[in-house]
Order: structure tokens, then sequence, then C-alpha cells
């Protein structure tokens, strides 16, 4: 036998071997005889379900336990609203197994949409929102800023019992924000944590203001902050500024 016979020979006898495994892999044969029946789902799930999550994997599982490409069918669940993390594994013989982790939600955006912990910006249609969020509003760029300096501030109102329960920038960098006590407070765009602490440390020791309420603190001041204050009979709004000498 000629040195081209016995190559031929040798391809097609690995090609014998090689082809009924490439065909399983791929889906061409074996989706009957190697089916997925089953499709777990791991995870503390509150706003999607595990119909959902089925629906998502079931057209990556139609060509057997062989063929399922894992990282497609990892996409699609990824892909799913409120979703941070997916996993999905094969368990032999017939069992697909997909872990998730949902996102959180951490504050609303906007008018309809949520800001999650891990500080991605999700629809709120359909979604079972917890009550109590603050109101978060600005570039998305910014959704950073608005996290860190949210929390600094409720550790600095802390002390006084009150909370923060709205934050915005707009686009020219300009923050605001509203108290639990109703009061806005408005830090303009340089220095926006200095001026807060300083107006967190002296609210305490403003003068006692009869039965008004304060309505506004405009911090937008070189060494103080003005203060509009709001009875609770209707009467005029008053103002009074206040210079911090420390």
């Amino acid at each position: 036998m000629s040195a081209f016979l016995r190559l031929m020979a040798w391809l097609l006898a690995l090609a014998l071997v090689v082809l009924p495994v490439v065909a399983v892999i791929r889906g061409w044969v074996g989706a009957d005889r190697w089916p997925l029946r089953t499709v777990l789902v791991n995870g503390q799930l509150t706003r999607v379900t595990d119909a959902q999550i089925v629906s998502a994997v079931y057209p990556h599982a139609q060509r057997g336990f062989f063929a399922v490409r894992l990282e497609d069918a990892q996409g699609a669940v990824a892909r799913l609203p409120w979703i941070e993390h997916a996993e999905v594994r094969k368990q032999w013989p017939d069992k697909l197994v997909v872990t998730v982790v949902e996102h959180r939600p951490f504050a609303w955006w906007g008018r309809d949409r949520l800001l999650s912990e891990r500080g991605r910006i999700i629809p709120a249609k359909g979604v079972a929102v917890p009550k109590g969020l603050p109101r978060f509003d600005g570039p998305e760029a910014r959704s950073g800023d608005l996290v860190r300096l949210y929390n600094e501030a409720r550790a600095m109102f802390a002390a006084g019992g009150l909370d923060v329960r709205s934050l915005t920038i707009d686009d020219r960098g300009s923050w605001s924000m509203t108290l639990s006590n109703g009061a806005e407070v408005l830090l303009g765009r340089d220095d926006a944590r200095l001026r807060l602490q300083r107006f967190a440390r002296l609210l305490p020791q403003l003068p006692a203001q009869d039965d008004r309420t304060l309505q506004r603190a405009d911090l937008r001041y070189t060494n103080g902050f003005a203060l509009s204050w709001q009875g609770l009979t209707p009467e005029p709004t008053g103002s009074t500024h206040v210079q911090d000498k420390t």
C-alpha cells in the first residue's frame, strides 16, 4: 500500500471517530437520545419568575445535553430585567441548573426607573418596589456621585433625627436635596459636601422658631446660608440669614 493510500485510510478512520462526536456536540444527532428534561432555578427571586428564566433558556436547550451552549443560555438569562448575575451549568444526565442573583433596588431614578445597589438603572414597570426608597435624578454618568453624597448626607443628619428623601444634580452640576421634614436644601455646584457639613453642624443650634418649620435652606453662600420658614398656620414666609462664624 502506497503512502498516499495509508494516509487516506488513516484520515477516514479518524473521521469515523471524530464526526459522530462532533455531530452530538453540534446537536445534529442525539437530541432525542440525550434530551434536556429539567431546568432547575436557584436563587431568591422576587422580581423575576421561574417561568421567565425557563423561557429564556428553552431555545438553547433543544439540541440535547451535549449540544447546549452554556454561554448563550447564560447570556439570555442575564438579559432579563433585574438579573445582576446568572450562571448556567449542565448536570448529568438531563438537567440544566440556572443560578441567578437579582438586583436590589436602592433608589428611584427620575419618575419611572430604579437604581440598583450595584449602580444599574432599570425600568420600574412591573417591579414590586419597596416603600420608602429615596428619589435620585441627574445624568446617568453621575449615579455613583449621587450615591456617595446621599450616604454622606444621611450620616450628617442622623444625629438630628433627619433623613434624605431626594437628591438631584442637574446638567450644570448643581446639587439640591429634600430632607425628611420636607425642607428643600440648595447646595449649588461648588464645595457641596463642605457646605452640607457646615449646615448639618449648625442646624441644631438655630434659634427656636415657635410653631414654624424650615421650608428651604439656601447654602449657596461663601460663609453662611439663608433659611426660609413656613408657619403651620397661613402667614407670609419669613427669611433668616445665618452667618457661620467658625
